[in-house]
């Protein structure tokens, strides 16, 4: 009887062990090649600033960012936009958010401060950014350009390039186009436009884009809404404004007419706790027969919705290989790799989290 349980132990024990080899072991972000660059997508963030309990996480995001600038050869940040949940609130009532619209602005423009003279980034500008929550205020206005402007981050002054009035009439990153050459000589423009931009503004980008100094260059669009996770265009928004372009209007009077915009990057979509409905992609071929490549990603309803903890710290990879054209998209979060504990939950691997596409 002693030998058989023994036999037994050091069976469970040889099980066990086979099982912890087995497992996989957690991996921090690595460039496949060491040739290869990257670009960081950020999701919506206004629910890590509307909560003061949420903030860290949003910090632990940004110094992740920063701390891995040169493992991951990191070349551009992006934002989809919603830096805030309501641009100007001075009486929070604590349950659904605690900051007042001057703390969340100081919160995210803080948020980025990790970044500034560190590394370059673009922004947009979504619809919680605005003052169209309040009936006593001009559609459209934002606190936006009190705190991004261009001098706040010396790497975005330098790449500058373009900008248009805002609402104001005033220049403003609202609306603004960013050169960078990759590190494989790949020649970019950014171009940043503000929620369901203006009539105006799609003017102003049509003609920026069809310069003849930017025509050999690969555009990226960045703009709040703009897909559904149907993967459809968005054809309406449940705001009254006028001159208001939604995701469908900017395809048909920007994108789908330019010769060289080759990528929408988008936010604004999300359901409490569900992944897929954060997120949408599509392609479809624009005047000059290239392939648009067209994406959401947002998560800023995952860890218990709108008044959870504002996103899990979920941010997207995007990996260009030295090809110039393949791109490996991943899904990843610095919040969950934080411990031990969680780091089994810091990848997401389905299908609309982790592909592979290319350029033209």
């Amino acid at each position: 009887m002693i030998w058989r349980a023994g036999g037994m132990c050091l069976l469970l024990l040889s099980a066990l062990s086979g099982f912890a080899q087995g497992k996989k072991a957690f991996q921090e972000p690595k460039l496949s090649t060491q040739d290869s660059y990257t670009m960081v997508i950020l999701p919506d963030l206004q629910n890590y600033v509307k909560f003061q309990r949420n903030q860290p996480i949003l910090d632990v995001m940004m110094n992740w960012v920063v701390a891995r600038k040169d493992s991951l050869n990191i070349g551009m940040v992006l934002c989809t936009g919603d830096l805030v949940e309501h641009d100007d609130i001075i009486n929070p009532d604590g349950k659904k958010m605690d900051q007042t619209g001057r703390q969340q602005w100081l919160n995210v423009s803080g948020a980025f401060g990790k970044l500034d003279n560190q590394l370059p980034y673009v922004t947009a500008t979504g619809n919680h950014d605005y003052n169209i929550f309040s009936y006593t205020h001009k559609p459209k206005t934002t606190h936006f350009p009190t705190y991004f402007y261009s001098e706040k981050n010396r790497e975005n002054k330098k790449l500058l390039r373009e900008v248009f009035t805002n609402v104001y009439g005033e220049n403003s990153l609202e609306n603004a186009a960013y050169e960078w050459l990759s590190p494989v000589g790949k020649k970019f423009l950014f171009l940043s436009l503000e929620f369901a931009p203006r009539d105006t503004v799609l003017g102003w980008a049509r003609e920026v884009v069809a310069k003849d100094k930017y025509k050999d260059h690969t555009v990226i669009l960045l703009t709040h809404a703009y897909l559904n996770y149907k993967n459809e265009h968005i054809e309406s928004m449940s705001y009254d404004l006028t001159d208001a372009n939604p995701g469908l209007a900017v395809w048909d009077k920007l994108v789908k007419g330019s010769k060289n915009i080759e990528m929408v990057v988008s936010g604004h979509i999300g359901a409490k706790d569900n992944a897929r409905k954060h997120v949408g992609y599509r392609t479809d071929k624009n005047a000059a027969g290239k392939t648009v490549h067209q994406m959401t990603f947002n998560a800023q309803a995952m860890g218990g919705g709108h008044y959870g903890n504002g996103g899990d710290g979920w941010l997207r990879i995007l990996e260009f290989l030295p090809d110039g054209k393949t791109v490996q998209v991943k899904t990843f979060s610095p919040f969950f790799a934080l411990s031990p504990s969680t780091q089994h939950l810091a990848w997401r691997h389905a299908n609309y989290d982790e592909f592979t596409f290319q350029f033209d």
